[in-house]
């Protein structure tokens, strides 16, 4: 599996300024997309194939504190920015040497979208593929926990021979990003998951 994604998250002092759509409004409490364009994205993952983080990347951003405000003081908020296209492994340095790079990459991309966002950030917290890996054990920062490619997908998810949850290992299940049908917040997998331990439940094999 490759790796191939970041994220960033802030502390705000007010809410972000979108030259698009100023002010505030509903737009700010749905999913934000820095993606202009077709050839923005090619170009976003041309850096990452040849072992760079995008330099200008894609963005996927929430501020949850616009739909819960208990998840910040008042009058303040928090942003979670998805970051492709990040590489695991890069050409030149170590992702502890570069994350702090990475997350002013983040920033300058997206103020040239909410020019009052420097201004307003309080605290940052960065997470490069590597960092992913070692704080959440997502193997290369992988957050679908493998490929969604054709040979890892449907009756070879995760591989084939495990493909309907159980494992070689007794009583031992898996579900989750890793399974089928994939990541995404739908509980899918879980659900699958727990028919097919129900099923072993009522012959009697557990």
């Amino acid at each position: 599996m490759r790796g191939s994604s970041g994220k960033v998250n802030l502390a705000l002092d007010a809410l972000p300024n979108f030259t698009a759509l100023p002010g505030e409004g509903p737009h700010l409490r749905g999913a934000i997309s820095i993606s202009p364009s077709v050839d923005y994205l090619e170009r976003a993952y041309d850096d990452a194939k040849y072992g760079s983080f995008s330099r200008r990347p894609y963005l996927d951003i929430v501020i949850p504190s616009t739909l819960d405000p208990s998840m910040a003081p008042p009058g303040k908020h928090v942003m979670s920015i998805f970051v492709q296209y990040a590489p695991y492994h890069l050409k030149n340095g170590t992702w502890p040497q570069c994350r702090e790079e990475f997350g002013d990459t983040v920033i300058d991309t997206l103020s040239e979208y909410a020019p009052n966002l420097k201004k307003i950030i309080l605290h940052r917290h960065v997470l490069t593929p590597w960092d992913l890996e070692q704080e959440y054990g997502l193997t290369e920062g992988n957050i679908f926990h493998g490929e969604l490619s054709l040979d890892q997908l449907f009756f070879m998810r995760p591989l084939p021979g495990w493909a309907q949850y159980r494992t070689p290992i007794k009583n031992l299940y898996l579900c989750a990003s890793g399974t089928h049908p994939g990541g995404g917040v739908m509980a899918a997998s879980g659900r699958l998951a727990a028919l097919e331990i129900l099923k072993d439940w009522k012959k009697g094999k557990i």
